[in-house]
């Protein structure tokens, strides 16, 4: 089995962040299979390729997801996806890298044209 770990500092305090692994853990089993439970801190889960647990505290969480042979060409993209969730809703607010993911969006849905092009109106004119 293959292991993919990511860890990060939050601000929610234990409680919210124990209720939002919790939605996490239920939307991954009803989007594709498999069990949760909780043992203390920590919430296991297992589905068929894949277990691992989730492990809070009240100011940071660590996510290890052992991944199975099967899933093994998908590594890359499960690893992207845990490290953009742990981000989106883990990172602490008003730090630096907690904006650092959405400033990388943003460019990257900018304009796509180069400043030396010129739009054109239905007359022929540069606008």
């Amino acid at each position: 089995m293959r292991e993919i770990v990511a860890y990060r500092r939050h601000r929610l305090g234990l409680v919210k962040a124990k209720r939002l692994a919790e939605t996490m853990a239920r939307r991954l089993r009803d989007q594709f299979g498999g069990s949760y439970t909780w043992k203390g801190n920590t919430l296991h889960f297992r589905r068929p390729g894949a277990s691992g647990h989730l492990g809070v505290t009240k100011a940071d969480v660590e996510v290890r997801v052992e991944i199975g042979l099967l899933l093994t060409p998908l590594r890359s993209r499960i690893e992207r996806e845990i490290a953009a969730f742990c981000d989106q809703h883990f990172a602490p607010t008003g730090s630096a890298d907690a904006d650092q993911p959405a400033r990388a969006a943003a460019s990257r849905s900018g304009s796509t044209r180069s400043l030396g092009t010129r739009r054109m109106s239905r007359s022929g004119r540069p606008t």
